[in-house]
């Protein structure tokens, strides 16, 4: 004969009532919480009007978008959406607009700095100008140096036919009272950076020791260092020499005159606002 199957325990489970038990007892426990609370009733009024001026989310959205109709209106709403979003367009133009004229007033004052530093380094090479000018002439060879300036440097410059025989690079004797006295008037600045540039012309050469234009400039300028090194007290790590060959002509080369023009060694002074 078949067993009768058991009934289930009638009820609700026990582990409910414990749960229920244990809700009941942490709902008495915030209610005693809030009960010991206090509410700052002014800072609660300043939080609701923050909100109510913000959102409109109070006050059926009196001080909303286009007084309040986009919310608190419903369907209205729709009626000044264009306008609304038209008067947010122009306010954003309106903004990029004073950012583009933030950024043109930044821009102008960064210009009128570079202006500023610029004139004051052309300044200061053309009072270095004046008073290298001053030496040459109490040295007695202004007429030998031509002399000019940049914002950067001044600049000496010897013709080569004065310091060189044709195609070599060794100073002339003859050569020699004008280089020591301008290698004079050098040490007077030896806190300055000094760059010796030589020139040629356009002229291929031909045989004799140097292959190139390029090359004989070099040395031309290297010989103008040396002679500087071995004769005053400049110091060698302030002085750059370089060759510039034909490339940089200060007359036209298709004539004797501007040729023997770009046949020359050049002297740099930079002064002390430079950027060499």
């Amino acid at each position: 004969m078949a067993r009768k199957p058991e009934e289930p325990p009638k009820g609700a489970p026990a582990w409910q009532s414990t749960f229920a038990d244990l809700m009941n007892l942490l709902l008495c426990f915030f209610v005693l919480l809030f009960s010991m609370s206090s509410i700052d009733a002014q800072k609660f009024e300043e939080i609701a009007a923050s909100f109510s001026n913000t959102f409109s989310v109070f006050s059926a959205g009196g001080s909303s978008f286009m007084d309040g109709l986009l919310i608190s209106n419903g369907v209205s709403q729709l009626n000044n959406l264009d306008k609304y979003i038209n008067n947010t367009g122009a306010a954003a133009n309106q903004s990029a607009a004073q950012n583009e004229m933030k950024e043109n007033d930044s821009e102008g004052g960064v210009d009128e700095m570079m202006n500023e530093i610029e004139a004051a380094r052309l300044k200061a090479s053309e009072e270095l100008a004046e008073k290298v000018e001053e030496a040459l002439s109490e040295q007695g060879i202004d007429g030998s140096v031509d002399i000019d300036f940049t914002s950067q440097y001044v600049q000496l410059t010897l013709k080569g036919s004065i310091l060189f025989d044709s195609g070599k690079a060794e100073l002339k004797q003859d050569a020699m009272p004008i280089i020591s006295k301008v290698a004079f008037i050098l040490e007077r600045y030896a806190e300055s950076t000094i760059e010796i540039e030589g020139h040629t012309d356009n002229v291929p050469i031909s045989g004799g020791k140097f292959e190139s234009n390029d090359v004989l400039s070099s040395y031309r300028a290297l010989a103008m260092f040396d002679y500087l090194v071995e004769n005053t007290t400049l110091d060698p790590a302030n002085i750059k020499h370089s060759g510039r060959g034909e490339y940089i002509p200060v007359a036209d080369n298709s004539t004797p005159e501007g040729r023997a023009k770009n046949r020359r060694v050049e002297i740099k002074i930079y002064n002390n606002l430079s950027s060499d």
